[in-house]
């Protein structure tokens, strides 16, 4: 049966931390004395309200939780909040259309960083505040993120967490969920600060650094400006924001360990860390050579906007720092392959993860070793640990739910009227959480504003899917999970 008081007390509990969120939005827009102070306080009276009838109905809740409460109050969490999330856009009048607000919320809470607004820069700083936010708290998940600073208000966390987590292997910290998630918390909040007080060293403002810092460690890509990181015209800027989301795209337990030991050890030995690593230097050598042979960029520029859009890309982030839809078209087959891949799992990043690559890259090499030896037993090991036969099943599901997913969605946007390039990238952009896409209609420099409402619905639902890897949300849909026994 469903825990319907664990449910609702749970999520009332996530609207007041809504509601803190949107306070410090609230605080930014009295500070610059913008158009936008109104519509967040009405918001906040609106989701502090409902946040208070919720936790009413759940107040006899005793925290009881099984497998399926979490699949579907992680799911509904991520509903909820994008819900009224889009109160500050839609009362503001600056997305008047819910359609627009919705698929712009969802894009920022899935970090997935595609947007519907062709002109950034006309908005007040309050709500460019609540965009970066948006994608800063759900670049490690909603729930985890409760988990960390209130663990009371999540029953069943470890249940919770195993719903929202990605990536097919998970790795704690601590034998206590919420200590784990408070030392990962920790380290994404240092590698915020971190970033921060880099893009203010080389020239860029407060306002604007913590944006683009938020953005960068969340593999988001919102900006504060139309032109993405390309606004500054700055080369050092650019580095700083590639090393961010390079980083930002690592397993951040690696990232605890690796700060713990104060050596780069644990990094050179993790199987996932050293693929991340290849795919991205050798896509990059190789958009490097295309740019110089056909785009004639020197040495330099070509190494850094090879670098930083491979990142940006494979890190699904989605910043730029130049217009790749005049690149040589091949190269947009290496950015798609990076849409398609992701970095690595229990990071920021999105996309199928370069775990999952690895993991299947050596079932191949099983399944040849297994047509020249039939009776072989022939196990599987990632950093000396044991991947099952039931995680194999379970990932090579994964795969073909993923790429059904693509094919049903591509076929529905291009039915649609939209070109064939532009629909396929727009659905791995969504399911991959990446933001930009490819193609001519809509470029990677382009907002998403064209596309028709029922479109922007397709995709907001697969930015979600994306976000909790498929299975979580889908298995919610299947009369099994509905059966009370």
């Amino acid at each position: 049966m469903i825990h319907r008081d664990t449910i609702f007390k749970i999520l009332g509990s996530l609207l007041f931390i809504e509601v803190a969120i949107m306070l410090a939005c609230f605080a930014m827009a009295i500070g610059f004395g913008e158009d936008d102070e109104m519509p967040f306080a009405i918001s906040i009276v609106l989701t502090l309200l409902t946040g208070i009838v919720l936790r009413y109905l759940g107040r006899h809740s005793d925290n009881t939780m099984s497998r399926r409460d979490a699949y579907l109050v992680v799911s509904l969490s991520w509903v909820i909040f994008s819900l009224f999330g889009t109160l500050p856009f839609v009362i503001s009048g600056y997305i008047p259309s819910f359609t627009d607000a919705y698929f712009e919320t969802m894009s920022g809470f899935t970090t997935t960083g595609a947007t519907i607004l062709d002109n950034v820069d006309a908005l007040p700083h309050g709500l460019l505040f609540w965009r970066s936010m948006t994608q800063w708290i759900g670049g490690l998940g909603i729930v985890f993120f409760t988990t960390a600073i209130l663990p009371s208000f999540v029953g069943g966390s470890v249940k919770v967490f195993a719903a929202e987590a990605t990536g097919p292997i998970s790795s704690k910290l601590h034998p206590r969920l919420s200590t784990s998630a408070k030392w990962i918390w920790t380290v994404y909040f240092l590698l915020t600060l971190a970033c921060v007080l880099s893009f203010m060293a080389f020239g860029m403002g407060w306002f604007d650094s913590l944006n683009y810092a938020m953005g960068s460690t969340a593999t988001g890509g919102f900006s504060t400006h139309n032109n993405s990181a390309e606004f500054f015209r700055s080369p050092a800027i650019e580095y700083v924001a590639t090393l961010f989301c390079f980083l930002s795209g690592a397993n951040f337990t690696l990232l605890y360990t690796t700060a713990l030991r104060r050596s780069l050890k644990p990094m050179w030995k993790n199987a996932e860390f050293k693929f991340y690593l290849f795919v991205v230097l050798t896509f990059t050598l190789f958009i490097m050579v295309e740019l110089m042979l056909y785009n004639g960029y020197d040495v330099e520029k070509a190494f850094r906007c090879g670098i930083f859009q491979v990142v940006s890309f494979i890190t699904t982030t989605g910043l730029f720092n130049d217009d790749a839809a005049k690149w040589p078209h091949v190269t947009w087959v290496v950015l798609a392959t990076c849409m398609f891949l992701g970095a690595c799992s229990g990071s920021t990043s999105g996309g199928f993860k370069s775990i999952r690559s690895l993991m299947i890259i050596k079932i191949i090499r099983n399944e040849f070793k297994q047509i020249l030896h039939p009776n072989a037993v022939l196990p599987m090991h990632i950093d000396g640990a044991s991947i099952s036969q039931q995680k194999r099943i379970t990932l090579l599901a994964f795969l073909a739910v993923y790429l059904m997913l693509c094919l049903v969605a591509s076929f529905i946007i291009i039915e649609a009227g939209v070109d064939n390039t532009n629909a396929i990238t727009i659905v791995l952009s969504s399911i991959g959480n990446v933001g930009p896409t490819l193609g001519i209609e809509i470029g990677p420099t382009m907002s998403w504003s064209m596309l028709p409402a029922g479109i922007k619905w397709l995709c907001s639902a697969l930015m979600l899917i994306g976000r909790l890897e498929i299975f979580t949300i889908l298995v919610i849909f299947t009369p099994a999970f509905w059966k009370d026994s």
